[in-house]
């Protein structure tokens, strides 16, 4: 993936949990459902935006499936108030026990970082999902908005498991 598009250095940080310097960072871990046919109905919530456009946030997607290079703007707000969040997918995985992808920042979005949504099924059969970041302020309004739009990125990650364990229930 070309770096140069995205607002920070370390693309794909989040396929091998790195923890980049200068960023703050969050992982969030929620259990979403048990067994196999949970893990598929969150797997393709996850792989195909159904968990976002549930939070419920606008999501533009340019593929009806994540994929490495498919570019995501976010929008959350309304009318006039509404937030434009772009970014490009960095890194997707699906295996039989895990799905899921991380997308990167680009010019516009109020962040500079990565984000990855990841489903994994356990050896006891419970299905999570892990949530996570590494970002910093890119914005005047986000530098000013300081530890709230550090709460508010955490809350975004638990609604996320709320929404994810309603889709995936079999």
């Amino acid at each position: 993936m070309d770096a140069q598009d995205f607002t920070y250095a370390e693309v794909g940080a989040t396929r091998d949990a790195e923890r980049p310097a200068g960023y703050r960072h969050m992982r969030q871990r929620m259990l979403v459902g048990r067994g196999p046919a949970a893990f598929q109905n969150a797997a393709d919530a996850v792989m195909e935006f159904w968990m976002h456009r549930a939070l419920p946030v606008r999501v533009e997607a340019s593929a009806p499936r994540a994929a490495p290079g498919v570019s995501v703007v976010i929008g959350l707000g309304a009318g006039p108030l509404r937030l434009r969040a772009p970014c490009r997918i960095v890194w997707t995985r699906e295996e039989e026990r895990y799905a899921g992808w991380a997308y990167g920042t680009l010019p516009g979005h109020p962040q500079s970082g990565e984000e990855s949504f990841v489903v994994h099924l356990d050896d006891e059969g419970d299905v999570w999902l892990t949530v996570t970041a590494f970002s910093r302020p890119a914005t005047a309004a986000a530098k000013l908005a300081g530890p709230l739009g550090r709460m508010f990125q955490r809350s975004y990650a638990r609604r996320c498991g709320a929404v994810l364990r309603r889709l995936s229930r079999v």
